[in-house]
């Protein structure tokens, strides 16, 4: 039997998509082979925004509260460093579809370190040393980290983004069938995942 393919839409300065993630890792991990999630990005913020001041951004993440108290959700800590704003949502993308690049594993490990250290640790990942670190902490070849820059990775980004704006996708998480056009939107429960998947997998 084909694995049931998901293919999610993301952002990682979204705190809901760190949600989806926690809660689409342990899908994965329960139904093992039969399930096999593609991470695509989305661009809440595809430019930078001048004038937006570390003032009114820890004020901002306030509201990481809430999803800190759903159920299942990623470890979240109002902002506490002296990093930031981010700038726009391009560079983690990058560096994520630059690990994509060498592989699956490679990938999972960036993307889950990126949310973690945004949101539980507080630091700036649109800051390119810390973008470095996060390659490094992965275990990842220091010279690959060059192919963030890599034209063809942006490309990459920016098709996803488009793709999904095509579907009538208008926020993340985003979350839809392979072999369908339509995306579900927003971080739903773990067991309503559970049971999509299942239901799939018995059809």
């Amino acid at each position: 039997m084909n694995p049931v393919r998901l293919i999610a839409y993301s952002d990682y300065l979204c705190p809901w998509c760190y949600n989806a993630a926690v809660r689409l890792q342990r899908i994965e991990d329960e139904f093992g082979a039969q399930v096999y999630i593609e991470w695509r990005s989305y661009l809440l913020r595809p430019r930078p925004e001048p004038g937006r001041s570390l003032e009114k951004f820890r004020a901002y993440t306030e509201s990481w509260l809430r999803p800190a108290a759903d159920a299942d959700a990623g470890t979240f800590r109002v902002w506490q460093t002296d990093e930031g704003p981010p700038s726009h949502s391009i560079p983690p993308h990058l560096v994520a579809k630059a690990a994509a690049a060498i592989s699956s594993a490679a990938f999972r490990r960036v993307h889950d370190r990126l949310l973690h250290v945004y949101f539980a640790e507080n630091r700036d990942i649109t800051r390119d040393d810390n973008l470095r670190a996060i390659w490094r902490d992965c275990g990842l070849p220091d010279a690959d980290f060059a192919r963030r820059d890599d034209p063809a990775i942006l490309q990459a980004v920016l098709a996803d983004h488009n793709e999904a704006t095509e579907l009538g996708v208008n926020g993340v998480p985003a979350v839809r069938m392979a072999d369908t056009d339509t995306a579900i939107v927003g971080a739903h429960p773990l067991e309503m995942y559970r049971r999509w998947v299942a239901k799939r997998l018995n059809e």
